[in-house]
């Protein structure tokens, strides 16, 4: 669930925290308070949120026993002390306890929204991992080149490795034809050039992940293939006459239009 739980017995410390991802990519999640551990967990339990942010000066359990305690009964969850203490022994329990980071105050806007951004695409890692490992297909599956056939080949060849970086050359000797012979053969056959073909499988991939996913362009770009999210996105826009932002978007505007009958 997209919650985020604050711990803090100050007031003060929870509002700057919540009026900084409340102006910020996270402004969308739900953002629960305690001023306890004791109704901090009872949160834990009923929101299990993705991220818990927790003083180590709490009135009611020491900080760093209330976040094993949140890690032990919801693994998933992101613990990030938010502290006054610069202990190097409070740095290293924190560590040693499985924590995700470490923050001192007064809050950083920078420094909170850096972590954030970590700990989500972490999580949407980890969410969709399932996704991304049905979109790569096996990359440990044996392909035999068929010499009768060398462009269904190499479109086989480009559907399993897409996600790596791949030439024309490796293709050609894959299937035993020299670059140039494999060049004009594969225009002719498919009507495209090959790197044509490659760039619109990869982006046909990408455009599963921006409908199925949350994942940051730049995750998406680095797991079909292209070598920088800039050079995904100029050839998306190029393709599809939008960014793959805007084209995210489109799809979000249109599963919320209503039913008009």
């Amino acid at each position: 669930m997209d919650d985020i739980l604050i711990v803090d017995d100050d007031v003060e410390n929870r509002q700057v925290m919540r009026s900084i991802l409340k102006d910020s990519p996270y402004q969308n999640f739900s953002i629960w308070e305690a001023d306890t551990a004791e109704k901090g967990l009872t949160l834990l339990k009923n929101k299990q949120p993705v991220v818990l942010l927790t003083d180590l000066s709490l009135p009611d359990m020491d900080g760093i026993e209330f976040g094993k305690k949140a890690l032990q009964s919801h693994p998933n969850t992101h613990v990030v002390v938010v502290t006054h203490l610069q202990m190097f022994q409070t740095v290293q329990a924190s560590i040693n306890a499985g924590f995700s980071a470490y923050l001192l105050k007064p809050i950083v806007k920078s420094e909170l929204i850096q972590t954030f951004k970590r700990l989500i695409t972490a999580q949407q890692l980890h969410q969709t991992a399932p996704i991304l490992k049905n979109q790569k297909g096996s990359s440990e599956k044996a392909l035999e080149a068929d010499l009768g056939n060398p462009i269904e080949t190499a479109m086989n060849y480009i559907k399993l490795k897409y996600h790596e970086p791949i030439t024309l050359k490796e293709v050609a000797n894959f299937v035993y034809l020299s670059p140039s012979h494999f060049s004009r053969m594969f225009k002719e056959e498919t009507g495209v050039t090959f790197v044509e073909f490659l760039a619109d499988y990869r982006l046909e991939k990408s455009k599963n992940l921006l409908k199925m996913t949350s994942l940051p362009i730049e995750v998406i770009a680095s797991h079909t293939g292209f070598s920088s999210a800039a050079y995904f996105s100029t050839t998306f826009k190029r393709k599809e006459g939008q960014t793959p932002s805007e084209y995210r978007s489109m799809l979000s505007n249109l599963t919320k239009w209503p039913d008009r009958g």
